[in-house]
């Protein structure tokens, strides 16, 4: 096998990482344009990573599984956001409520992980398109079930959740009753700059069971079939049920993200939110280096910081750049949806590019013979 000199490599290494070099590139630029100071940018990262980085954190077992990004991972949100608008008709408060809501919205994750998984199996090569249609019908159920029947044929008593014909959850829900009620349970400042510790310990020993789930059983096998499933399958790997697990657990994981993402933000749209959680989470992913076959716990840190510097930074760069702030919410919105095309492409387009070179290869070695 021929050895890449170190050039080849350089040139490997910038095209693996493009899409982070150009971010780095695009906030280095429009950090001084948009005038924000040091201190405000680091507030805003370190909220925005105890806020999204637990749902991007998901995302890695599908994808260690071999069945690429979770678009079904919306699901997993959408049973956090049943069981806070539980915990908001009862009144319960605090990390009380979110530990309520967690536990309510469990089993209803892991119902739609299952569901989300059996009918994945059925589409094995076209795992994502098929989870992002999923997504759209079980969106549909979503807001069919919480607009006719919370309230009619599922009782909520709070006036404030009901719409006034008498059912039906209103289009925003109030949580300050557990706003940042997990961030703050372990106060901690320096320098001015607020940290929300109690929510990366949390992180933190998601980050390690990951790592420890990874070298497991479970995980070897799931490593396996990521790999290829054919030889998975002869070595007496249950394939089939062991990427059922994998979404499973990554939509239960997503449903506790959306959970720690609401309690910070103290607010939630009820028939949108999951939406957008899983399309930022997905482009954070990517922006940090991940592809739609390998992904890592710094990819996830890395493209959260990456992403949302973007996010902060690009509407006030583009109001000094051409008077409109609005420029930059168009341009923030393009590349949540265009990062995750070109993943698409990119992916699709080295696969065949490895059969291509596995075919070259096999060719050579027969003529070596």
């Amino acid at each position: 096998m021929k050895t890449m000199n170190t050039g080849e490599k350089v040139k490997l290494f910038l095209i693996r990482n493009a899409v982070p070099i150009v971010f780095l590139v695009v906030s280095a630029i429009a950090i001084p344009i948009s005038h924000f100071s040091i201190e405000y940018l680091v507030q805003e990262m370190l909220i925005r990573l105890s806020r999204n980085a637990f749902l991007v954190l998901s995302l890695l077992i599908p994808i260690m599984a071999g069945m690429g990004l979770n678009f079904g991972m919306v699901l997993g949100a959408m049973a956090g956001q049943i069981g806070l608008i539980f915990v908001s008709d009862w009144h319960v408060a605090g990390v009380y409520g979110m530990t309520l809501a967690a536990i309510i919205s469990t089993p209803l994750a892991i119902l739609f992980g299952w569901l989300c998984g059996t009918v994945l199996n059925k589409a094995i090569g076209r795992e994502m398109v098929t989870a992002y249609i999923l997504g759209f019908f079980m969106n549909g159920v979503y807001q069919l079930v919480v607009l006719y029947g919370f309230g009619s044929v599922v009782p909520i008593h709070s006036p404030e959740l009901v719409l006034s014909r008498g059912y039906g959850i209103r289009n925003v829900t109030n949580l300050d009753s557990m706003r940042r009620s997990l961030d703050t349970l372990i106060p901690l400042q320096i320098g001015g700059i607020e940290i929300p510790l109690a929510t990366f310990l949390v992180i933190a020993l998601f980050c390690v069971f990951i790592v420890w789930f990874r070298r497991t059983k479970l995980g070897q096998d799931m490593r396996a079939s990521g790999e290829d499933m054919a030889v998975a399958h002869a070595a007496g790997i249950p394939v089939m049920r062991t990427r059922v697990i994998s979404i499973i657990i990554s939509t239960v994981l997503a449903c506790y993200g959306q959970i720690i993402f609401l309690q910070n933000v103290g607010t939630m749209n009820t028939y949108n939110s999951h939406e957008q959680a899983g399309v930022f989470a997905i482009a954070s992913l990517l922006v940090g280096g991940a592809t739609v076959a390998r992904a890592s716990i710094f990819n996830v840190f890395a493209g959260v910081v990456l992403f949302h510097l973007m996010f902060v930074v690009s509407p006030m760069a583009g109001k000094y750049l051409v008077g409109d702030a609005q420029i930059g919410e168009y341009f923030r919105v393009f590349v949540s949806y265009g990062i995750i095309s070109l993943a698409l492409v990119l992916h699709a387009w080295r696969r065949h590019a490895d059969k291509v070179r596995a075919r070259a290869e096999l060719r050579g070695d027969a003529a070596g013979a």
